[in-house]
């Protein structure tokens, strides 16, 4: 039997397939119906392992767990297919909708934004980005900037989310289970360490260098290649290099923006010492109240799973499924709840797209608990 053979035997084999699938999906919509009327849920768990075993008993033992994976993404279909037709306007994505249509077209040019740090830090910079003529309220912390936002000081807040080279800056994450926000915007900014001293200074003279954790995991190359070096966390690498100024020392430098040099009248001793030249950090924009602008095509949203095998592949299927492009996931542990995560996704979908909205109303009724945390553009 040669090539064209097999190929077409697969094509006839792939046509009952087809007729077979859309059978199954107009008698899932009758199903559907018949749970609206008799109030029944969606998703019944006996049911669908009753059916997984009567596939793995009928089907031969080479193909016995390819079956069952091809039928897990069949009821997972077909939960989708009737979510859909039950819950065509779910409440979040009127809220969704809502948000689109009330918010103005163009991106606030001189609102009051909260970043941490003081002045020269990594998150004015970004805020510069993100605002034309932003006026910037100084916090201590990242959490006193969620709390700027969330006690109404300010409209919005701009945070550190994750490096390329450090990766993902966790008390951001861990905050976000906390305080109840929305993400408007985002920006990738380029990030140069320099190290900087005191005029005069050398890089012998040196015996301890200050900067954001952060900061100094990004630069860990360089950091070894120093002997007799004691390195000190810092809040904030703008802060780090407000320290040496005032310091009094010429023993001390600190890892920071060529801006903050100039701004603090610091030496550069050693320029872009990061352990990578393509180095990023990426910054959301954050506010109270839900804004979606004119080209949200991100968004992202997190959810705590039942912690049982395939939880979180029910999850990923759904994105599969609609063909929607997962680009981040992280997790994070829940407090005061053993062995349990919050996931955290970032999608690559327009907020218009008709498969956004029907994830929107799947995803909640699979969760143990689900928040959408906003649609967004991103500068880069």
């Amino acid at each position: 039997m040669d090539i064209k053979e097999l190929r077409d035997r697969i094509d006839e084999a792939d046509a009952a397939l087809l007729d077979a699938f859309c059978r199954r999906m107009d008698v899932s919509a009758q199903l559907a119906e018949y749970k609206k009327d008799n109030a029944l849920p969606i998703y019944d768990p006996a049911r669908e392992r009753q059916k997984l075993g009567e596939v793995a008993l009928g089907t031969p033992e080479p193909l016995r767990t390819h079956a069952m994976a091809l039928y897990s993404l069949l009821f997972d279909l077909s939960r989708s297919y009737q979510e859909k037709i039950l819950c065509p306007d779910a409440p979040l994505v009127r809220q969704i909708t809502g948000a689109i249509d009330g918010t103005p077209k163009l991106f606030p040019q001189t609102p009051v934004v909260a970043c941490q740090g003081v002045e020269g830090a990594y998150s004015q910079l970004a805020c510069e980005k993100l605002f034309p003529v932003p006026n910037i309220m100084y916090c201590t912390t990242f959490e006193s900037v969620f709390s700027a936002i969330d006690s109404g000081l300010c409209r919005y807040g701009v945070l550190p989310l994750e490096n390329s080279t450090a990766g993902s800056i966790n008390k951001i994450y861990d905050l976000m289970m906390k305080y109840r926000f929305y993400i408007v915007r985002s920006a990738r900014l380029k990030v140069d360490h320099n190290l900087l001293a005191k005029k005069g200074t050398s890089v012998k003279d040196i015996k301890e260098i200050i900067s954001h954790e952060q900061a100094i995991n990004q630069c860990g190359a360089f950091l070894k290649s120093l002997s007799g070096v004691r390195i000190t966390a810092a809040e904030n690498t703008a802060l780090a290099a407000q320290t040496v100024a005032e310091s009094g020392r010429s023993d001390i430098a600190a890892l920071s923006s060529r801006y903050c040099a100039d701004l603090y009248g610091l030496e550069c001793l050693a320029e872009s010492v990061q352990d990578q030249g393509n180095n990023y950090t990426r910054f959301i924009t954050i506010s109270k109240v839900l804004e979606i602008y004119p080209g949200a095509d991100k968004t992202s949203i997190m959810m705590a799973v039942p912690h049982k095998p395939g939880s979180l592949y029910r999850i990923l299927s759904r994105f599969y499924a609609l063909g929607i492009n997962l680009i981040k996931l992280e997790s994070r542990p829940i407090p005061d709840r053993d062995f349990e995560f919050m996931f955290y996704f970032d999608l690559d979908t327009p907020v218009y797209s008709p498969q956004f909205a029907e994830l929107m109303s799947a995803l909640a009724a699979v969760c143990e608990e689900f928040r959408y945390l906003g649609s967004y553009s991103e500068i880069v």
